[in-house]
């Protein structure tokens, strides 16, 4: 059944009049027919199951049949601070990100960042919103992962840190980094009550990785540097090679 991500009162209206590329996508691309079943995400947690009622150049419209809660979350949130790359390799750790189960992105500039014009960025925010939105209905999320604003590294670990307070003990930070040779990811996870649902901070450095200052700074920080195994991975398969990790470890893989 295909899914698609709706504006919250839309679902309110009868029927549900979904317009613009989503319309076309129903229309044109999947060539729909009146009579073909559709879910519907309002992003607050519910699911709609609507009937193509009909459709003309410019709009699709829906019938609302049954409501029910939204599915495909998992229980453990993690949030990947990963520093910004260039090309499409950021989208495309948007992409697989999403479909891992990354509850939140936060794109990073680093000391070593190839992409590092805040405007820049802020341009890429229109499109990676997209990116995210067709990966959670294709792969069945039942909320849409936030894009937070682009933040400086530094900033960002000390926002941690600030942030922490009593909930220190709750959320565990961790900085993936080649030479972090002692603890291993698993090893950070252990004693964590990850099926409960837990809170995790991936922060995952740009091309060149992170420098000695910066890890240094993130441990003071309260985030904890770990190996992910002896190979190299690059910036765009780290994180996602953490997450999926993790949400394996939280039995949600």
């Amino acid at each position: 059944m295909h899914r698609f991500f709706v504006p919250p009162e839309s679902v309110r209206q009868t029927p549900v009049v979904l317009k613009g590329e989503q319309a076309h996508q129903i229309v044109r691309v999947l060539r729909m027919r009146p009579g073909e079943r559709a879910l519907l995400l309002d992003n607050s947690g519910w699911a709609y199951e609507g009937t193509l009622d009909g459709y003309d150049e410019g709009s699709a419209r829906f019938r609302i049949a049954e409501r029910c809660p939204a599915e495909g979350e998992p229980r453990t949130h993690i949030t990947l601070y990963q520093a910004v790359l260039k090309g499409d390799r950021y989208g495309w750790a948007l992409q697989k990100g999403t479909e891992i189960g990354i509850s939140c992105f936060v794109p990073l500039i680093c000391e070593r960042s190839v992409v590092a014009d805040l405007g820049a960025i802020d341009r890429r925010r229109e499109r990676w919103a997209r990116i995210i939105q067709e990966a959670a209905e294709q792969s069945g999320r039942g909320r849409l992962p936030e894009l937070a604003p682009a933040q400086l590294f530094a900033s960002a670990v000390r926002a941690a840190q600030s942030h922490a307070g009593a909930s220190s003990s709750e959320v565990l930070r961790l900085i993936p980094w080649e030479e972090a040779l002692t603890t291993r990811l698993r090893d950070a996870l252990a004693g964590c009550n990850l099926p409960a649902g837990g809170r995790i901070e991936l922060y995952v450095g740009p091309e060149g990785g992170f420098t000695a200052n910066e890890v240094d700074l993130a441990q003071g920080c309260g985030i904890m540097p770990v190996t992910l195994g002896p190979r190299i991975l690059r910036s765009e398969t780290a994180g996602l090679v953490a997450a999926a990790a993790i949400l394996f470890a939280a039995g949600e893989i």
